[in-house]
Order: structure tokens, then sequence, then C-alpha cells
């Protein structure tokens, strides 16, 4: 299965769990995509701010991601590289405990959860598991993110997918659009644009 180019530019609004917005500009890249994008919340009471750039390859396997936080506690950065195979390095230091992931997730984004499913091509019916380099909003700190994903099927042009983050005890139904992006993220974001 395979999805349209990706827009010149998306928007996300947060929902239910903060509020805020997100908006992301999509650039040819050779064989890949660099995605820059922005976030700013409000969540428990915390101000927050998240700037990014991802790189990903042909198949939506991420291979840089530089990002910036800011709160009241101060600004932070922190730079991912891949080596596509599924080792990690993390402001240059080797990232064992990401070895076996494919995709960066930005906890401030919405934008992020459109790799897997790219790179992945399920059909209907079909599941895999998309264990991720989970990066926190507020002080950056970089995870192991457990994560599946099961293609429904189709409601339209919007493809859907059950999505499960069993460390949050998480699971939801992801709509997406022709071109791979998340439409509806219950409890987390719409799409504006």
């Amino acid at each position: 299965m395979t999805f349209t180019t990706p827009p010149r530019t998306a928007a996300w609004r947060h929902l239910d769990a903060r509020t805020g917005f997100e908006v992301v500009y999509f650039h040819p890249l050779g064989d890949g995509h660099r995605i820059e994008g922005w976030t700013t919340a409000v969540e428990d009471g915390v101000t927050w701010a998240v700037d990014y750039v991802i790189e990903v390859d042909a198949a939506w396997v991420t291979r840089s991601a530089r990002i910036g936080g800011h709160s009241a506690e101060g600004s932070r950065s922190t730079v991912l590289e891949a080596d596509g195979a599924g080792r990690w390095r993390v402001d240059g230091e080797p990232a064992p405990h990401l070895d076996g992931c494919l995709d960066v997730d930005l906890e401030s984004s919405a934008m992020t959860n459109a790799f897997p499913v790219h790179r992945l091509g399920l059909r209907p019916g079909a599941a895999a598991k998309a264990p991720a380099a989970y990066v926190r909003a507020v002080d950056l700190a970089v995870e192991r993110l457990e994560q599946d994903y099961l293609r429904v099927g189709d409601e339209g042009s919007r493809r859907c997918y059950d999505y499960a983050s069993p460390a949050f005890g998480f699971a939801c139904r992801l709509v997406y659009d022709e071109s791979g992006l998340v439409l509806d993220y219950p409890g987390i974001a719409v799409r504006e644009l």
C-alpha cells in the first residue's frame, strides 16, 4: 500500500491531554524527506515548545532528528542519528537501548505517527510492532517505546489503524489521510490543515 506525496505543510490542534498547536513543513530530500516542525503547548500547568528537523529516507526510516526543547526550566537540544538498520546514536553516543527501532516518535508531535504507517505499508488485517526512539517533550529524554499497529481498513479515502502503546496503557484508532498523515489522534490531536 502506498500513500500520496505529503503536502507542503500540515497543522494539528492538541486536544484533551494538552492545549496547543503543531505546524510542519515537508521538503523533498533526495530519496527521502526533511520535515521541519514546531509544537507549543500547555500541559498540566506547564508550558513548553519543541522545534525539530527530522530526515527520513525513501522508505520513511528515520535517519536523523535534531530537536530543541524550551520551557520555564530553560532550553535543551538533542541530536539522534540512525543507521537505517536499527542502531542509534544520541548526542554522538551509542544508544543500545534503541536497537531495532526504525522510527523517531516525539511526545510533542502528532506528525511522527506517520513514520511507521508509511514504512510498514500494512494491508487491511495486517499488524506489526513498531518500537520507536521516543523523545519526551519537556526534558527531551530519549526512551524506547514499544508500539503496535493494526491496519483495520478504510473509511472512504481515510485509512484506519488500531494503535497501542502498552507502556502507557493506551490504545486508540488512528485515522490517516491519503498522504499518510494522522487526521484524528483521539485525546491527543486533530488535523487542522
